[in-house]
């Protein structure tokens, strides 16, 4: 059932771990796991080679990731409201240094791919972190905790980036992934020493089918994103994958909605605040993914296309390195306006923030400066509205709920990320110059893909527009008071 506002706060018992330390440490776990997005990316173009495999099957380590964090992310949280948030989070830096040090030993496709799978079973560390965060902390401290939890998603790739480029480029390409286990197993090591484990359980029975009938869709649905340009957006496997998740995700809603205790709530799903958040949240992983894709591009290709800048894979890390600090500076602010005029309104602020960065790339894209002001604008506004998702969830669900909610507008982003990803893939590839192995995009394919995502933005903002407003009671996520039993330690 709801949280009952207005229950009050039971004293922090003597001994526990310091908030301070709790937020630094879930944060770094955040930020671990983010890094295996970006870790990759300076081995893209050379990986066929190094894994003796064609570009095509290449792509998998990249696929597989996307694959198994969309599964692990709902059912971790389901799993951590019934069992326990911080055993599911340790479970999820297990599987994330079992998946690096298999990347460490692998020289092949096969054990790359099912090590790069593993990294993204960890995928569910972030939204366990913030429900950990709801549950321990003193109201005071829950909205810039959970703003700088949320934005660690961003924070880690941005700043992953050009670690990630100076160690693919000085060393040999498995440091990448032994760099990856030692940080997960100091994140593991802290979260024992440091994070108390939560009393606030959901209880009851896992839900076995619905867990696999949300897999199964999901897997399907972004399986088709993923990898439909390469196949064909009209061929038979990838219609067939489009209308066996549509299937299957129907069949699912359908099976949930009559399970006593279902996988996702879609009940408490379909509140208005939790849908539009869940809604804005999809927009807005749109968004957010061009950033990644146009900027690099950009800065790497040669001057000889007359757009491109030049420049090694280093200088574009070190580039887009601001809008993940950017980001860490931009979570207390976050908080800070969502506790004065409500989580709403900064989420819309974040969206036009967004906006204008991505309206400031469309016009300025002529030299390094220009992306790292553009990078850095966008960062700001990722960081807004990033802080504003947590609160906005938590203010609408039961505690015993907090877990699953969160990982289910945390995979809000993730699907909106990939079908930006497929959209901007076909854009780029219909406006490009050269042929064959020597075609590159055109420089009005960057500038509409960013003139897309300004717009995505925009839509963003629309739909957080049609949020309630902030209620009477204070915010479960912005220091509103806990629900009768629970034990907020800190």
């Amino acid at each position: 059932m709801p949280d009952a506002p207005g229950t009050p706060d039971v004293p922090l018992p003597a001994g526990s771990p310091r908030p301070t330390a709790v937020v630094l440490v879930l944060a770094f776990a955040g930020i671990v796991v983010a890094l295996m997005h970006t870790l990759v990316i300076p081995l893209i173009p050379h990986l066929p080679r190094l894994l003796s495999a064609t570009p095509t099957d290449a792509t998998w380590a990249l696929t597989a990731t996307l694959l198994a964090g969309a599964v692990a992310t709902p059912v971790m949280g389901r799993l951590g409201d019934m069992y326990g948030k911080r055993l599911m989070l340790l479970l999820s830096l297990a599987l994330l240094v079992t998946g690096s040090v298999v990347c460490g030993l692998s020289d092949a496709l096969v054990p790359m791919v099912a090590g790069r799978a593993l990294q993204g079973l960890a995928a569910g560390v972030i939204p366990l972190g913030i429900s950990i965060m709801r549950d321990e902390l003193p109201p005071e401290r829950l909205g810039s905790a959970t703003a700088l939890m949320s934005a660690s998603l961003g924070v880690g790739g941005a700043l992953g980036l050009p670690a990630a480029a100076l160690l693919a480029e000085y060393t040999d390409w498995h440091a990448l992934f032994w760099t990856a286990a030692t940080f997960g197993v100091v994140a593991a090591v802290l979260v024992v020493r440091l994070v108390p484990e939560s009393r606030v359980r959901g209880g009851g029975r896992f839900d076995l089918p619905g867990a696999a009938g949300l897999s199964v869709g999901l897997a399907c649905l972004l399986l088709a994103i993923s990898k439909g340009a390469g196949w064909g957006w009209d061929s038979p496997l990838t219609t067939g994958l489009f209308a066996a998740s549509a299937v299957l995700l129907v069949l699912w809603g359908w099976w949930e909605l009559r399970v006593r205790e279902p996988l996702v709530d879609l009940r408490t799903t379909a509140r208005r605040q939790v849908l539009l958040t869940n809604a804005a949240s999809v927009v807005f992983g749109f968004a957010m993914f061009a950033m990644s894709l146009v900027l690099p591009q950009v800065l790497q290709l040669p001057e000889a296309t007359g757009y491109g800048l030049g420049q090694p894979m280093t200088v574009v890390g070190l580039a887009l390195a601001p809008s993940g600090l950017v980001m860490i500076v931009m979570a207390p602010i976050s908080a800070r306006v969502s506790r004065a005029r409500g989580p709403k309104t900064t989420l819309m602020l974040g969206a036009l923030v967004v906006a204008a960065g991505y309206g400031l790339g469309v016009a300025l894209m002529s030299a390094v400066w220009h992306l790292v002001l553009v990078s850095t604008v966008i960062g700001a506004g990722i960081g807004l509205a990033y802080g504003a998702m947590p609160a906005l969830i938590m203010g609408a669900v039961p505690m015993g709920e907090t877990a699953a909610a969160n990982s289910l507008n945390t995979l809000m982003r993730a699907i909106g990320t990939s079908v930006s990803s497929a959209v901007s893939g076909v854009v780029l590839a219909e406006m490009s110059v050269g042929s064959g192995a020597l075609a590159v995009p055109a420089e009005g394919g960057f500038r509409l893909v960013l003139a897309i995502s300004g717009g995505a933005a925009l839509v963003a903002f629309s739909v957080a527009a049609c949020l309630p407003g902030p209620p009477a009671a204070p915010m479960p996520g912005l220091g509103a008071a806990r629900a009768p039993g629970a034990s907020p330690r800190g």
